[in-house]
């Protein structure tokens, strides 16, 4: 098969901080030949950075907590433990954005950056891309209450042991996407990265 697609109309739906569009397209099927017309809405594509940092020394993992719109519907309440991140700007490089965020949400500056992956969040709807990092930090004197005030943010940070936030992801503590991957991530590489983050580099 191959794989090919027409757009045959494209409308802006909605433009604020997020662009919606909705489409008429056409595809190539499995079995042949073209699909009928199907319509789809679809996010328009944002970069963004996410990052989890991790104190090799002490074994410990620093999080940070705030309020969650997408998050309305959660089981207790819309206040979510994550790791870091943020939008990539004009001009920036996720590597950029990584070492930004970490300070204005955490107050930790990255010593080490290591690249976990690149993926899409919500295939089905939007073309958001996560550019998803683990870095070293001295977590010795983190904690405390940080964001941007011009942007609204209010983010507590919270130092767990390793075991510990890894074990939130099955407790339901943490559920957003990024979080869970980076800490099963953890998982599987903490071993290696306690005996030195350079072991990992170029994975």
């Amino acid at each position: 098969m191959k794989y090919e697609y027409k757009i045959l109309e494209k409308t802006e739906q909605y433009k604020g901080f997020l662009k919606l569009n909705r489409y008429r397209l056409r595809h190539r099927l499995f079995a042949g030949g073209w699909s009928d017309e199907i319509v789809r809405e679809r996010v328009e594509p944002l970069r963004a950075v996410s990052v989890l940092l991790y104190d090799p020394g002490r074994d410990e993992v620093v999080l940070i907590e705030q309020f969650r719109i997408g998050a309305l519907e959660s089981r207790d309440h819309p206040w979510l433990l994550e790791i870091i991140g943020g939008h990539i700007g004009a001009g920036e490089t996720p590597e950029d954005v990584a070492r930004r965020e970490s300070l204005e949400e955490a107050g930790c500056e990255i010593l080490e950056l290591l690249p976990i992956g690149e993926f899409l969040v919500t295939p089905g709807t939007s073309g958001e891309r996560i550019h998803l990092f683990c870095g070293r930090v001295d977590a010795a004197n983190a904690g405390g209450i940080h964001g941007i005030d011009d942007e609204g943010e209010d983010i507590r940070v919270e130092v767990l042991r390793a075991d510990e936030a890894i074990a939130e992801i099955y407790d339901g503590r943490i559920n957003s996407t990024t979080g869970i991957m980076a800490l099963q991530w953890l998982a599987l590489h903490r071993d290696r990265l306690r005996e030195g983050f350079s072991r990992l580099s170029g994975f």
